[in-house]
């Protein structure tokens, strides 16, 4: 797994916390007084060893998201082990134990809980969670007594835990939201797709047609057979018909049809406005490029969502380079770099998800990022011929 910028971040910090107060535990551990027997000080001697160990486990959660569930449970497991030999060890002596410092292991639980909250399926979250709380809340009565001063401290963990518990869930819940608007995003796109190749089938079946009319025509006036030409042209109008009928309800009110650019020099030229600060540079074949519709069509989107981005979210910008070219191995490459912006307004943008549906629903690929010289770049490849 890599981590991105942004969790290595995050990374970093909780290493630095829970490093904090792993120290702090081990610095204020209780070490002298009368000891209750011999399994007690081994216990006191070792108590600090179980920070460490459950921050750590914390800490891998975010290099192994797979095995949240797994790390979790070792977590409030070894809690629970360590509070039950405390409250054995009391028992057995007659005398509870001295309170020992174990805010890396309530940070480390806190963690877990809200990771399970916010990864697992509800049922083993809702486990994870509810052990998480139990460990974390019953450790300071069990292991130094209900009636002292250090029990006390299961309010803090309890709230802690609560914390947790929240931050999980509102984290899950912004992340199905963000989940729901890129399958609408995608969805749209496809819809997009749809319509837009229903409108090329339809304004190719008019062509065939009107050849078969005229056709039909000739055949009439040299007295030559008609009936194939009727067929023909009843077949097409069928079909003809059928496609709109369609396509009228894939669109929704208002929007009107879709004409395809005849080539790729039209593309570029009704994508591209007329301003100063573009700078173009394309193939001198374009215009004849042998190069099927929907790679036009394609080629047409992408260069108007680049360009409406780039007004969006880079008005300042300076200089933005188109390149169009016909590159030797069939393929198109198409690039749009601005000089306003070294990142995007929001990382996945939407628009970058409807290009990346787009361009992959022919074949090609789209990469989209920073560039040297604070510029930003949006790069794409298109087979000539996506068959």
């Amino acid at each position: 797994m890599i981590l991105l910028p942004g969790r290595r971040g995050l990374l970093v910090a909780e290493s630095v916390v829970l490093g904090a107060l792993v120290a702090l535990d081990v610095t204020l551990a209780v070490r002298p007084g009368p000891a209750p027997g011999q399994l007690a000080t081994i216990t006191l001697e070792f108590a600090p060893g179980l920070g460490p160990v459950v921050a750590l486990l914390a800490v891998l959660r975010r290099r192994f998201p797979d095995h949240t569930a797994a790390l979790a449970a070792a977590v409030s497991g070894l809690s629970l082990l360590g509070t039950g030999i405390s409250a054995v060890i009391a028992a057995t002596a007659g005398r509870q134990l001295p309170p020992q410092p174990s805010a890396a292991e309530a940070l480390a639980i806190a963690l877990m809980v809200g990771a399970c909250c916010h990864r697992l399926a509800p049922r083993a979250a809702a486990a994870l969670a509810i052990l998480g709380g139990a460990a974390t809340t019953l450790a300071p009565i069990l292991r130094y007594g209900a009636e002292t001063p250090a029990a006390l401290f299961a309010a803090g963990a309890a709230l802690l835990w609560g914390g947790a518990l929240a931050v999980g869930l509102i984290l899950r819940d912004a992340e199905v939201r963000s989940r729901a608007d890129v399958l609408e995003i995608r969805t749209t796109e496809r819809l997009r797709l749809a319509r837009e190749l229903h409108d090329l089938v339809a304004h190719q079946i008019t062509g065939i047609v009107v050849r078969v009319q005229a056709a039909h025509r000739v055949a009439e006036r040299s007295g030559g057979d008609t009936e194939t030409f009727a067929e023909l042209e009843t077949a097409g109008a069928a079909a003809l018909s059928a496609m709109r009928r369609l396509v009228g309800a894939l669109r929704t009110d208002g929007e009107d049809l879709f004409v395809p650019p005849a080539d790729l020099a039209t593309a570029v030229d009704r994508a591209v406005p007329d301003d100063t600060r573009i700078h173009l540079d394309v193939s001198d074949d374009l215009a004849v490029l042998p190069v099927t519709p929907e790679v036009v069509t394609t080629t047409h989107r992408l260069l108007t969502e680049s360009l409406t981005n780039v007004r969006r979210h880079a008005p300042d910008a300076v200089e933005v380079r188109v390149l169009v070219r016909h590159e030797p191995r069939g393929e198109l490459r198409v690039e749009v770099v601005n000089d306003g912006a070294a990142r995007p307004a929001r990382r996945g943008g939407y628009g970058l998800l409807g290009m990346a549906e787009r361009v992959a629903a022919v074949g090609g690929t789209v990469q989209a990022g920073p560039a040297a010289g604070q510029r930003w770049r949006v790069a794409a490849r298109l087979p000539l011929d996506p068959g």
